[in-house]
């Protein structure tokens, strides 16, 4: 039986290394998503930085699943030049963690909001990253993020089938998708099943409109865990809580926690095997 990997964006637990490592440890789970250390993200670490960090990873028994890089997350009239200079950096991170993986976004849309105007320049970066990435043996992973050009389903689509390229891949967030009015299984999954090469496990609710833990929101968890186990899944589940809403009064490390216990509680339940 095929086992899917968990792994978390643990930065979520704490800016230290070691009550990162620790938390995870705890609750079985032996990959991160390294987004930020030490109050630096995953960009800004210099090569010293990157060794100390795989070095304490290894000793302990962990993976690094991907490096959650910002790239993506800017105005589409930015410059250009340093997000290609980040991409650098982030293909350098991705060689030095061991990990072919490295998250990217889609670009904010000039303020009037005119998708279409920007189409052009949105589906050029995204090819000249993906021809970067391709060169370099790395694979970027678009995730669907709110007030960016691929928020929604279609425009995922879109610029997954323009750059047409295995170094591409979407990074699958549910939750995003209901925070965008979308329905993750019933309308984007379906579309996007083809090239979708990782998870990002974020639930959310509309009313009120809030990142929730799996299973507790809208964003069809339980329905996307059966279609990973049909087709055989054994790729990453990501636990991203975001629940600074759902539990104010929570401290950090118990807001990740309850978020990693509710997938499991739905892997249970699904009978899918998890490592």
């Amino acid at each position: 039986m095929p086992k899917v990997k968990l792994t978390c964006f643990a930065d979520e637990i704490s800016h230290d290394l070691e009550e990162q490592l620790d938390v995870l440890g705890q609750e079985g789970i032996s990959y991160i998503e390294l987004r930020g250390v030490w109050g630096k993200n995953v960009l800004d670490l210099s090569g010293e930085e990157l060794t100390r960090i795989r070095k304490a990873a290894d000793e302990r028994g962990f993976g690094i699943s991907s490096i959650a890089s910002p790239i993506g997350k800017y105005g589409i009239a930015d410059h250009f030049a340093p997000q290609l200079e980040s991409l650098n950096r982030a293909i350098a991170a991705a060689h030095a963690m061991g990990t072919p993986y490295i998250r990217i976004f889609s670009y904010h849309p000039p303020a009037n909001g005119e998708l279409d105007a920007c189409r052009d320049e949105v589906l050029s970066r995204m090819e000249q990253l993906t021809t970067i990435a391709e060169r370099n043996n790395v694979i970027l992973i678009l995730e669907n993020d709110s007030d960016l050009y691929g928020s929604k389903d279609d425009r995922c689509l879109e610029i997954l089938r323009h750059c047409s390229s295995d170094a591409l891949r979407l990074a699958f967030d549910p939750g995003n998708f209901v925070m965008n009015d979308v329905q993750p299984m019933t309308e984007a999954y379906p579309k996007l099943v083809p090239y979708t090469a990782y998870i990002h496990v974020k639930d959310a609710a509309s009313e009120p409109k809030q990142f929730v833990p799996a299973g507790a929101g809208e964003g069809q968890i339980e329905e996307l865990l059966r279609a990973l186990q049909a087709r055989g899944y054994d790729g990453f589940l990501s636990v991203e809580p975001h629940l600074h809403h759902y539990m104010p009064y929570a401290s950090n490390p118990k807001r990740v926690v309850t978020a990693i216990r509710a997938l499991k509680q739905l892997l249970e339940q699904a009978d899918m095997a998890w490592e």
